[in-house]
């Protein structure tokens, strides 16, 4: 099955769902007693979110929503979002591995599903008054089409969804729910690596680069038709070789073994590697020419480039700098909404469709040369309305992330504090 395509599955940006929701860097506690002896000056700070992991995560989601609208091929050379998500939630799960492995995992799993479980009872239920019945679909038959539905509840392997069916009101084509559903897959990719993390950074530990370096190897197997492994378990394991060396830059990142490098040297041999993953897409280009979702090994070749560079470089902000600054409630709110935005924006991205075609009724659009233009920025106005939408969703359901971490519901996170809690207080009214 292709993936991350518009015509088809889909491309997203998986957040570092795990830890995506923290907000801004923490303050330290006020109101503790003070004291007239200075604080030792080896007293190390609190540790605050990263601001700029979070910036590579709004602009991959960012990327990720333009790449499903326009389906513009050099969209994945320019920016890997998905190598780049992969990574900060490798990054950020070492960082929690530090507590008990098992109550990690119980707790990333815990964030992930209750926001799934709400795509997925709209979903199914869209599907199933369209027509669909998982027992008689050709693709998804009999005894093991029903137990599939399980990956509904858990995501260990692919939810099944209809080739086609129908949609209420006859709003969207037959095709709509492979749209929709098919970027469930990162959820099973994501839940693989939280459940291999504990094992990947044991031996990452022990022996880095081997660990380090063997997915691009095991994409060189899986990816490129050398060993060919059928249906979702080979897309499945095809997707954990392509990704994993991202995942375990993350590991390498938070154990700053990459700082240890001298930095020319990193990005030499990041260069070269990309140039690698560029030439053999050159050789192997797929139905979309150079979209490198349909290249495995370039893309698994490029993202990991990429992917060093950036962590390279990275510059660890507490607070965004400079003209970044102006953006920081957006990049709060949708580093704090990451799940939702990934679960519905393709789903949102359909649902513009007969919103324009609502604007063909309007009064002054009945002419030939009025209706001409509105076809030739369709897509423009797609691009215009999905975000609307996509606030929507997140007023409508966002806050099921915020049940997930066991924090108090809010509607809209982008760090604005209300008067009375650390904001500015309100003028007494006068009357």
């Amino acid at each position: 099955m292709p993936r991350q395509k518009t015509a088809g599955t889909a491309e997203f940006a998986g957040p570092g769902f795990a830890d995506a929701g923290a907000g801004p860097a923490a303050e330290p506690p006020t109101g503790a007693p003070t004291t007239t002896e200075p604080a030792p000056a080896s007293a190390p700070a609190r540790p605050g979110r990263d601001r700029y992991l979070d910036v590579l995560r709004s602009v991959a989601l960012v990327r990720v929503v333009v790449y499903h609208l326009f389906g513009w091929a050099w969209l994945t050379v320019l920016f890997p979002s998905m190598g780049v998500m992969f990574a900060l939630a490798g990054s950020l799960m070492a960082r929690s591995l530090k507590r008990p492995a098992l109550s990690v995992i119980r707790s990333r799993v815990r964030r992930l599903l209750p926001p799934m479980w709400a795509f997925a009872a709209v979903a199914l239920a869209l599907m199933f008054a369209g027509g669909w019945n998982p027992r008689e679909d050709p693709d998804h038959g009999g005894t093991w089409g029903l137990l599939s539905l399980l990956n509904y509840l858990v995501p260990i392997g692919a939810p099944p969804y209809p080739a086609e069916a129908g949609f209420p009101g006859g709003l969207l084509e037959s095709g709509w729910a492979v749209e929709a559903a098919g970027p469930l897959w990162y959820l099973r990719a994501y839940l693989w690596f939280v459940l291999a993390s504990p094992l990947l950074l044991w031996a990452f530990r022990r022996a880095p680069w081997p660990t380090l370096l063997a997915p691009l190897g095991l994409t060189a197997i899986v990816g490129t038709g050398l060993v060919t492994i059928p249906g979702e378990t080979g897309n499945a394991v095809t997707d954990f070789a392509v990704y994993g060396g991202c995942w375990v830059l993350g590991f390498a990142h938070h154990e700053g073994m990459l700082q240890q490098i001298p930095r020319y040297i990193t990005v030499s041999c990041a260069s070269l590697v990309m140039a690698f993953g560029l030439w053999w897409a050159s050789g192997h280009l797929g139905p979309e020419g150079w979209d490198l979702n349909d290249i495995p090994l370039a893309q698994a070749a490029w993202s990991f480039g990429f992917v060093v560079i950036l962590l390279q470089y990275s510059p660890s902000w507490q607070e965004l700098p400079g003209r970044l600054a102006k953006w920081d409630k957006l990049v709060t709110l949708s580093n704090n909404r990451a799940v939702t935005i990934y679960l519905w924006h393709n789903l949102l991205i359909l649902l513009t469709v007969p919103i324009i075609d609502l604007m063909y009724r309007l009064p002054f659009m009945q002419s030939e040369r009025a209706a001409e233009a509105l076809d030739s920025a369709s897509t423009l106005w797609m691009f215009a309305l999905v975000w609307p939408l996509i606030g929507l969703s997140v007023l409508a359901v966002g806050w099921i992330e915020d049940l997930a971490a066991k924090r108090r519901p809010r509607l809209w996170p982008n760090g604005s504090r209300p008067a009375g809690r650390g904001g500015a207080a309100r003028p007494a009214r006068r009357g």
